[in-house]
C-alpha cells in the first residue's frame, strides 16, 4: 500500500512539472500581445497611459508582485479599468504570461 502510494505522489509531481507554465514562452505572448502598454520589461509605456488617461504599475514591483496568479490571469482574459480582455491569450499562454511577468520581478 505504501508503494502505491508513492508512486501516486511521484506521478502528480511529475505531471504537474510537465504542465507547468513557461516563463520563456510567456515572453513570446507577451512581446506580441502586451508590449505595447505595459513595456518590454514591465516598465509601462508613458506615452500610452497618458494617451489612455490611466495610471500603469511597473510589473516589476512588490505591489504588483504581490497580486496572486489568478488575480493576472483574471485581469488577462476578462480585463480591468479601461484595459479590455485580451482575447489571444487564454489557457496555456496565459499562464506562460504570467509565469514571465513573475519572471520580472525586482
Amino acid at each position: 500500500m505504501r508503494t502505491v502510494s508513492i508512486i501516486l505522489t511521484l506521478t502528480a509531481l511529475s505531471t504537474s512539472a510537465i504542465f507547468a507554465a513557461d516563463a520563456k514562452a510567456g515572453q513570446a505572448v507577451y512581446d506580441k500581445s502586451c508590449k505595447a502598454c505595459h513595456g518590454a520589461d514591465g516598465t509601462p509605456n508613458a506615452g500610452m497611459a497618458k494617451a489612455m488617461k490611466v495610471e500603469m504599475r511597473d510589473f516589476k514591483s512588490p505591489e504588483v508582485q504581490a497580486k496572486s496568479d489568478a488575480d493576472f490571469k483574471k485581469v488577462i482574459t476578462e480585463g480591468q479599468g479601461k484595459m479590455k480582455p485580451v482575447t489571444a491569450v487564454t489557457g496555456a499562454a496565459a499562464d506562460d504570461v504570467v509565469a514571465y511577468i513573475r519572471s520580472l520581478k525586482k
